[in-house]
């Protein structure tokens, strides 16, 4: 093994974020490892992982011995789940420690907290992941491209290619200068407006959509009225189109923003992105809040 390889097991690796985390990991020559449940209903990504060189190991997440037995294996431990192990706990989103949302979205994001403190109060070394938007999800979620819609409703957040975002986390996870440390995926060109994404979009497209708007009022109404965990994404469009949270604070003084480390890397720009979704558009996912 090269001096620079980890042997890197993957929790939820078949999920929708963790799918690109596995994919980047091959592809920067790590030894990769995806826990799956067996019997798994995603055996056709499984086999084209194994394709690619991973090592599936076969468990279910409360089986602890089964699970210990496998992290003794690996040098880096990458959790993917929808809630939350060097280890990256399931972040990937918004910077929970600095920001403060609408209850529902507070409530998911107050079981991520408990996992950092728990983290930090046994001396694991981690490496925090701030992501903030992924880019093609919600391309998907605003634009509705598949859809060939005439109306867009409108709502400064960050969107990042989720392929990006697999490659800078398996960099980050093996990168001693990451340990025990914040860091944020926030380069600026990747920092745009809803109503500038969809100008963008009318361009590359030729058309005009209808804009319809939706005040916050309206906003926080279904964050309270909405059962659980459907009033979860409307939290979350609040938080991030409305309040611009990934945007309206510093990063800390032992925080660092992933470009910074990485200044040969370059992110996908939103620009670039959109050009992906006119010709070879990724399809639509839903996010798992329960």
């Amino acid at each position: 093994m090269a001096r620079n390889e980890s042997k890197i097991l993957i929790i939820a690796g078949t999920g929708y974020i963790g799918s690109y985390m596995v994919k980047a990991s091959i592809k920067l020559g790590h030894p990769t490892y995806v826990y799956s449940r067996p019997n798994s209903s995603k055996s056709e990504l499984l086999n084209e992982f194994e394709s690619m060189g991973a090592v599936i190991v076969n468990g279910e997440l409360k089986d602890h011995e089964e699970l210990v037995s496998v992290l003794k294996e690996v040098d880096v431990v990458i959790s993917a789940v929808a809630y939350p192990q060097r280890f990256l706990p399931s972040d990937f989103g918004c910077e929970e420690d600095k920001i403060s949302v609408l209850p529902p979205f507070q409530a998911f994001l107050d079981k991520k907290k408990k996992i950092r403190r728990a983290i930090e109060a046994a001396n694991i070394p981690y490496t925090f992941v701030s992501a903030n938007c992924f880019g093609a999800y919600f391309i998907n979620y605003l634009l509705r491209p598949y859809e060939q819609r005439e109306e867009i409703t409108s709502q400064l957040p960050v969107l990042n290619f989720e392929e990006d975002i697999g490659i800078y986390t398996i960099k980050v996870a093996t990168d001693p200068r990451a340990c025990n440390r914040v860091v944020l995926y926030r380069p600026s060109t990747n920092i745009i407006s809803q109503l500038e994404l969809i100008s963008l979009w009318e361009k590359k497209t030729g058309r005009t959509f209808k804009k319809i708007h939706v005040s916050e009022e309206e906003i926080v109404t279904l964050s309270k009225t909405l059962p659980d965990p459907s009033n979860i994404p409307v939290s979350i469009l609040h938080s991030v189109f409305i309040k611009g949270v990934t945007m309206n604070f510093d990063i800390g003084e032992n925080d660092i923003e992933a470009s910074v480390l990485y200044p040969d890397v370059k992110f996908t720009t939103v620009d670039e992105l959109l050009d992906i979704f006119l010709y070879n558009p990724p399809k639509p996912a839903h996010a798992a809040f329960e």
